[in-house]
C-alpha cells in the first residue's frame, strides 16, 4: 500500500476560506483506499469551530529550532470519512481570529514554521509517506526542506513531493534577508535558480523548483501559466519544468451538491423531472430575494468573490444597459472589493425587482441560487479551475463563461447546428463580447425552449465528480513512487 500525505493551509470540514479547502477535503476521500493510505495535515487554528477542536486527540509534542528559537510543536488528530487528519499546534502563530492575517511577513513566518513542523513530526507519528502532496505557497518550503536537510536521514530518504498550484497569483514573497533568518536556509538557496525571484524570496517558487512533480487544477491553466500574461513572473520556470507539469481538473463532491437530495433547496429534482420541478425553486428564490415573481423571466445567478479576477469590471461596464434593455433578473451572492459590493447595492436599489444584491456568504442561499436560476454568469479574467461552474452544471443552471483555464475545460459552448454544448462562452476579455454571450443565451431560452432544455440535460449529465480526478492523481502518484 502506498502512503500519501496532503499538506495544506486549509481543508473541509475543518477550516475553509476558498476552493483549496474543498480540494483538500474531497480528493483524499475519493482516492482508492485499497491501494493508498491518504492522510492530511493542517495548522490548528484557534478560529476553528469549538466542536471540531473538541474532537481532536493529542498525539505528541516536541520543540523545534526555528527562527533562532526553540519553538513548541503540538500534534493532534481526528478522523473524518475514514481519513486521518493531523493538526500542527502553536498558539503563538495560529491563534488569530481568522485563517489568514493581513501581515505578509507574519504569514511567511507561520507557514515556514508549518512546513518544517510537518516534516519534523513524521517520525513521531509512525507514518512515513511515500509522497507528500503540497498545496499552494503556504507549503512551498516542504519540498525545499525535504531536499535541503531531511533527505540525509534514512527515514526521509526517497520521499517524493508534488506541488499543486491552485492560484499562481499568490506566491508568498518577501525580502530575502528576513526569509533567510526565519527559515534557517543558507544563502545558497536564495539565488535566481532557486528561491529568489525579482530580488525577493518566493516560497512558491521554492516548491516549484524542488518538487518532483508539479500540478495545477486544469489542463488549460497548465498551458496558460507558461505564458507571460498568466505566468505571474514564473512562466520561465514553468516552461523549464514543462515535462513535470500537468493539469488535472478539480472535481466537486457529488454528494454535497446533489439536486435530488439537497437539504438546502425547497424542491429536489433530477435530470428526469427538472422541467417541472426546477421552476418551483425559481419561484421560491424570486420570492425570497424580492425579485418580480415571473416564471418566464431569464434569471441569472452569480456566486463569487467580487473582484477583478472574476470579471466584475466587465459586468460593471454593461450592467446598467442590460438591466434597462434586457428581460433578465440577476441574483448576486458574495463579498469582495468595495467598488463591486457598492455597485450591486446601487443597482439593487435602482432596479429592485430585477437584481438582488446579497453582500455576504450563505451556504444555503448559494445552493438555492444554483437550483433556482436559469443561467450562471462567470466571466473571469483567469480561472485556474473554478468550482462554481461545476456546481451550476450539476444543478442544470447553464453556465455563461469566458474561455479561460478550467472554464474552457469544463463548459462546452452551445452549437445550434450540431446540437452540442453544455453552456455559453466568449473568448476575448471584453464587456460587449460578454454581453453578446448573455444575449445569445437569452435568445435560446426565450425562443428555443426545447433546445434550452436539451442544454440543461447535457449539463446535468456531465461528470465532474472527484472519481474522475482521483484516477488522474493516482496515475501520477504511481508514476512518481515507482
Amino acid at each position: 500500500m502506498r502512503s500519501i500525505l496532503f499538506a495544506a493551509s486549509e481543508g473541509v470540514p475543518y477550516i475553509k476560506t476558498g476552493g483549496l479547502a474543498d480540494v483538500v477535503g474531497s480528493l483524499p476521500v475519493a482516492i482508492d483506499k485499497e491501494y493508498y493510505d491518504v492522510r492530511v495535515i493542517l495548522p490548528k487554528y484557534s478560529c476553528m469551530k469549538q466542536e471540531i477542536k473538541d474532537r481532536m486527540e493529542f498525539v505528541c509534542s516536541f520543540y523545534m529550532d526555528f527562527n533562532w528559537r526553540s519553538m513548541y510543536v503540538g500534534i493532534l488528530k481526528t478522523v473524518t470519512d475514514g481519513i486521518t487528519c493531523y493538526f500542527v499546534d502553536n498558539e503563538e502563530l495560529f491563534s488569530s481570529d481568522k485563517v489568514y492575517t493581513d501581515d505578509p511577513l507574519f504569514e511567511i513566518k507561520r507557514f515556514a514554521f508549518f512546513s518544517k513542523a510537518v516534516l519534523s513530526a513524521l517520525p513521531l507519528l509512525g507514518f512515513r509517506p511515500d509522497l507528500i502532496h503540497c498545496h499552494d505557497w503556504q507549503t512551498g518550503l516542504i519540498p525545499v526542506y525535504l531536499k535541503e536537510r531531511f533527505q540525509d536521514n534514512d527515514f526521509f530518504r526517497g520521499i517524493k513531493s508534488v506541488m499543486t498550484i491552485h492560484n499562481l497569483k499568490f506566491q508568498g514573497k518577501w525580502g530575502i534577508n528576513d526569509v533567510e533568518n526565519i527559515t534557517g536556509l543558507s544563502g545558497y538557496y536564495f539565488t535566481p535558480d532557486k528561491l529568489e525571484a525579482y530580488r525577493d524570496a518566493n516560497l512558491l517558487k521554492g516548491g516549484l523548483v524542488y518538487a518532483d512533480a508539479i500540478t495545477t487544477v486544469s489542463p488549460t491553466y497548465a498551458k496558460e501559466i507558461r505564458t507571460p500574461f498568466y505566468g505571474e513572473g514564473l512562466d520561465g520556470l514553468l516552461n523549464a519544468r514543462a515535462g513535470d507539469l500537468r493539469g488535472i481538473l478539480n472535481g466537486i463532491d457529488y454528494t454535497a451538491y446533489d439536486p435530488s437530495n439537497d437539504k438546502f433547496i425547497p424542491h429536489q429534482y433530477d435530470a428526469s423531472n427538472f422541467r417541472k420541478i426546477k421552476i418551483k425553486n425559481k419561484r421560491e428564490l424570486q420570492k425570497q430575494l424580492g425579485l418580480a415573481e415571473d416564471d418566464k423571466c431569464f434569471l441569472i445567478g452569480i456566486v463569487s468573490r467580487l473582484s477583478d479576477q472574476k470579471g466584475f469590471d466587465l459586468i460593471a461596464y454593461v450592467l446598467e444597459e442590460m438591466l434597462c434593455n434586457d428581460a433578465i433578473q440577476i441574483a448576486v451572492l458574495g463579498t469582495g472589493e468595495e467598488q463591486y459590493e457598492n455597485m450591486f447595492r446601487y443597482f439593487a436599489w435602482k432596479y429592485g425587482e430585477k437584481i438582488s444584491a446579497n453582500i455576504y456568504y450563505s451556504e444555503e442561499l448559494s445552493h438555492r441560487i444554483y437550483a433556482g436560476c436559469d443561467a450562471f454568469l462567470m466571466p473571469s479574467l483567469f480561472e485556474p479551475c473554478g468550482l462554481s461552474q461545476l456546481m451550476a452544471l450539476r444543478y442544470g443552471t447553464v453556465p455563461i463563461v469566458r474561455e479561460t483555464g478550467g472554464l474552457a475545460d469544463t463548459v462546452v459552448p452551445y452549437n445550434r447546428y450540431t446540437g452540442e454544448g453544455t453552456g455559453f462562452s466568449f473568448a476575448n476579455y471584453n464587456a460587449h463580447e460578454m454581453m453578446s454571450a448573455v444575449r445569445y443565451a437569452e435568445s435560446i431560452y426565450y425562443d428555443h425552449k426545447r433546445d434550452w432544455n436539451k442544454i440543461v440535460e447535457r449539463a446535468m449529465a456531465a461528470d465532474f465528480s472527484w472519481k474522475v480526478s482521483a484516477g488522474a492523481y493516482q496515475e501520477m502518484y504511481d508514476w512518481l513512487i515507482g
